[in-house]
This record gives structure tokens, sequence and C-alpha cells, in this order.
């Protein structure tokens, strides 16, 4: 079992409780496999396996004919199941005490986090300058050396006195990493691997440099309202929902396949991932928000996650607006400009997307 002890995972069965209190899970339990109810975890198990069983892996490329649990789901040898939903509870009316359970979640959940072998992936943002105020333990940054993210965290390590190592990416580094994070993820379509490059970047060098497991700022932006599609909700045309809190719920739904090319990234790089800010607590605490903690009237994103942060970050850090990673570590476009060197121009339909299949082949 992934994340959580079994008698855990079977209480939270037994309850139908979708936020026992854990970091996720997902696996064999019994006569079964159990995924977590945001995905935390990967969990594959062979369609059709010879003998009948429910043959399982967290990596689908150990598998003949790798079938995904889906999240939420238990799967017996007679098919699928779901036995937890996110939880839909009505916002807390009290700002203090809805920035206050925020705040009391995070204390919980990132000041459990073991340091041993750890390190963290830091950009400089609210984020990850929350796991590197609490966490005793190296911080790592990725980008081209011109990019957004390596300034960012350059200057929020030096406001929080804190050292930092840059991963300098170049289009050697890019281009001998594609074939492999799109192994390691089962996907080839640009945006996943863009986003997945970086990631997987730091994690080597994290490795080299002789540590096995990286602390990650994942599900911040979905769990807080930081997109710009949120904001806009509901004039946005990619959400359907009317509501900044239902725009919201629509990404947190999102997270499991997010989840899964990230933890299937960084284990294919030699790290385990650590998601402090996806601990059930502060799953729990974010879904309470009212709309005007998430994104406040003035269009500010992530508006309790700021606040709850003051008590660790400078407001310079803390208030700092940051670009999505494929794009303010420059991956994106240095991709791009990849593809159009191996003969792939944009004229073609998602010419970037044909660039790194054909690297796979």
């Amino acid at each position: 079992m992934q994340g959580a002890d079994p008698e855990t995972v079977r209480r939270a069965l037994a309850d139908r409780d979708p936020l026992p209190g854990t970091r996720g899970f997902a696996g064999p339990l019994d006569d079964r496999l159990v995924r977590d109810v945001l995905g935390r975890y990967p969990c594959f198990s062979d369609a059709a396996p010879a003998d009948g069983s429910l043959g399982w892996a967290a990596d689908p490329t150990e598998l003949t004919d790798p079938t995904r649990l889906p999240a939420g789901h238990v799967r017996t040898a007679d098919g699928d199941e779901r036995v937890w939903s996110l939880p839909d509870p009505a916002p807390v009316t009290d700002r203090r005490t809805a920035i206050e359970g925020v705040r009391d979640a995070i204390e919980t959940s990132v000041g459990g986090v073991e340091t041993d072998g750890l390190a963290v992936a830091f950009s400089g943002g609210v984020d990850s300058a929350l796991l590197a105020a609490r966490l005793d333990a190296p911080l790592y940054a990725a980008g081209f050396p011109d990019s957004h993210d390596v300034e960012a965290a350059r200057s929020a390590a030096e406001w929080l006195d804190r050292d930092l190592t840059v991963v300098e990416l170049d289009h050697d580094a890019l281009e001998a990493a594609v074939p492999a994070v799109a192994r390691a993820t089962g996907r080839t379509n640009a945006m996943d691997v863009s986003i997945a490059l970086p990631l997987s970047l730091v994690a080597e060098r994290v490795a080299a440099d002789g540590y096995d497991r990286l602390a990650v700022g994942q599900g911040a932006d979905e769990l807080f309202g930081g997109y710009a599609k949120v904001a806009k909700a509901p004039d946005d045309p990619r959400l359907d929902a009317d509501t900044v809190r239902g725009a919201r719920r629509e990404t947190v739904a999102t997270l499991p396949d997010q989840l899964e090319r990230d933890v299937l990234a960084l284990r294919a790089a030699g790290v385990e991932p650590v998601a402090p800010l996806l601990h059930d607590d502060v799953v729990r605490a974010a879904l309470a928000l009212p709309g005007a903690l998430l994104v406040t009237d003035r269009g500010e994103r992530k508006w309790a996650l700021r606040l709850a942060a003051r008590a660790w970050l400078p407001d310079r850090v803390v208030f700092r607006e940051k670009k999505a990673v494929q794009y303010g570590s420059l991956v994106a476009r240095e991709l791009d400009r990849l593809a159009r060197q191996a003969g792939f121009k944009r004229r073609q339909d998602d010419h970037v997307s044909k660039y790194v299949a054909s690297r796979c082949e």
C-alpha cells in the first residue's frame, strides 16, 4: 500500500470517509485495489491478467495491458466501484476562522514531514516558499538561464536567507530528457511533457546529490483558486461552472490526472515526491473556503493561502505572482524551438506533440 497504513484505509472504507487524514494512498488491500479520492498515487492493474488475479503496479510500464484505477474507486475481480467522492462543504462564513483553518492545516501537514533525505523543489512562488520556510532541506530550482523561474527562485531564496541550487537547463539536457519523460508518464502531448520536464530535471539533480525525496507544492493552485480561468468564472469558456467555488471544484477534479503524471516522472528520475499541500487536512480546509477567499473582487488569486502564509513568509514572497512552471522555466518555449529545429513546423497541427512522439519511436 502506498501512502498510508492498511488499517487507516480499511477504516476509511468502512466509514466512507474520503479524507481520513492521509497524504493519499493506492494499492492492494485484502482482495481489492484502492485509490484515494484525489488520486495522489498512481495505481494500475492488467486489464485481463492471465491468471485472473488483480496483479497491480504503481508503474504502468511493469504491466502488459495496464488499466488505470480511477481516483476514489475500489477494484475487485468483478469490476470498479466508486466508494469516495470529494466533499462539497458549505463555505465557512467567518473570514478569520477560514484563514486560521488553512494556516493550522498547513502547520500540521508541513510540520509532519520528515526531512531526512529530503530536498525542496523551489520556484520562488508562495507554494514552494511555504515548504522552504518550514522544512530544513536544500532548495533546488530549474530553468533556462534567462527564465522567470530562475530569477524568482534566486530572489526569494535571498529574501528567505536560504541557499539555492539552480539547475540551469540547455537544449542538450532538454532534448535528452524528452523521450525519458514521455515514456515514464505514458504521454507525448506537449502540455504534459513541458510540465513534467523541469520537474524531472530537478529530480535528476536532486537524486545525483544524494537525496531520495523531493517536496513539491502540487495542489495549491487547484485547491486555492490559483488559475486565471477560476478567477474569470463564469465567463471563461474552459470551465462550465458559474461560480468561483464551482470553477475551483472543476480544477480539483483534474488533480488525479496531473498527479499521476508528476509522480511517474519524479519516480523515474529517482526520487519520491512529497506533497504537503495535498494532505487531507489542507484539502478539507481549502474546500470550506468561500469564493471571496479564493479570488478577491480585485482578481487576486489564492487569497486565503496567501493570508495564511504571512505567518511564515515576508509579504514580497506571499503576494508575488508567478508563471506556470512550463512557461516560467522557458521549457515550453525551448521545446517548441527544438520541435521546429527537427522539422516540425508551427503550421502543423500540434507540432510539438508530434516532435515528442517522434523522439519515442
